[in-house]
């Protein structure tokens, strides 16, 4: 039987699925099957099964705490680790871009709308409740995004995650629950506007932009309080995290300089006219009506014929004059 957790718990209890001859029990991302809110579901089907029942955890992601839960319904567990330098970042090039306030993060994010569309996006939040906010603005600022968490029902997280699979949406905001096992080939940025509550959820998320060997991009927005967490991800996974490249001069309303963070990195704060700038190579897969106005192709091939109309008017305007003058 494949399915999920308190399912699988029902349809005991209701004595629709009849744990006797059950041989294995595998947990598929076992991380986050035990944590806080689905512990107490596997525990009540693990009740329910034959003392010889094998079981099985599987997970990108292994944490000490949960290791130690294993220890209670498992019995002589075998551990088969991944070396950790195979959970990869290779082709993802990620970058900070440091906030010195929460409320800076919203205005962070509009000017960066340009970049996301480019591509197909996922901004990460670490609430559902911030990420119904974080789309109500979005929206009211007139851009088009479309979201998905836990809270949903499993029919509308279907038809959005349908529609963002075909192209039809470009930007998704979501909570863990899009970090883990869904693959959409065409996604080439991520969006962290809450850094992760933990570093092995880091890699779930970046790691879903760059698949099948495509580069991505991966973007943290970083407050006072989160520095300490980016730089140990940095450590933990032996990875650098570049500060975000972005044209225009820092200009505060308020006549006060960016107050710099620690490290000495400049708080985006109040800033005016700011553009980051992200190299469309790390986009190679874009398409060209996609990219600004004076790279597309199609506006170099407007203006040529364009200027080639120009000349054959002025040419045939002068020999209309030539022609009457005779």
């Amino acid at each position: 039987a494949l399915t999920a957790a308190g399912s699988s718990a029902d349809m005991i209890r209701r004595r629709s699925l009849r744990t006797r001859a059950i041989k294995m029990l595998v947990l598929d991302e076992a991380d986050e099957m035990l944590n806080k809110g689905f512990k107490e579901q596997i525990y009540d089907v693990y009740r329910y099964l034959p003392p010889a029942t094998q079981v099985v955890l599987i997970s990108a992601t292994l944490p000490h705490e949960i290791l130690e839960m294993t220890n209670k319904f498992m019995t002589d567990p075998i551990r088969i680790l991944v070396k950790r330098d195979e959970l990869t970042l290779e082709g993802i090039k990620q970058f900070f871009v440091a906030v010195e306030r929460e409320e800076w993060k919203f205005d962070t994010l509009c000017d960066l709308y340009d970049t996301l569309t480019i591509t197909q996006a996922v901004i990460f939040c670490n609430t559902k409740r911030k990420v119904d906010w974080l789309t109500e603005k979005m929206r009211e600022a007139n851009f088009t995004v479309s979201s998905m968490h836990g809270d949903m029902p499993q029919k509308e997280r279907e038809s959005i995650m349908k529609e963002f699979r075909s192209g039809a949406s470009r930007v998704l905001i979501s909570t863990d629950v899009w970090a883990r096992g869904l693959d959409v080939p065409q996604v080439s940025l991520i969006i962290n506007y809450d850094l992760p509550n933990n570093r092995e959820l880091y890699i779930h998320r970046i790691g879903r932009s760059g698949r099948y060997g495509r580069k991505g991009v991966a973007i943290n927005f970083v407050k006072n309080d989160d520095i300490r967490i980016l730089r140990d991800i940095e450590q933990y996974y032996s990875t650098q995290i570049d500060e975000m490249p972005m044209n225009g001069e820092c200009r505060p309303a308020s006549g006060r300089c960016c107050p710099p963070l620690p490290g000495g990195w400049c708080a985006a704060s109040e800033r005016k006219d700011r553009r980051f700038v992200l190299p469309h190579a790390l986009f190679p897969t874009t398409t060209p009506l996609l990219l600004p106005l004076e790279r597309s192709p199609a506006v170099h091939a407007l203006s040529y014929w364009a200027t080639a109309l120009s000349t054959l008017s002025a040419y045939l305007h002068f020999l209309i004059l030539s022609l009457f003058s005779c």
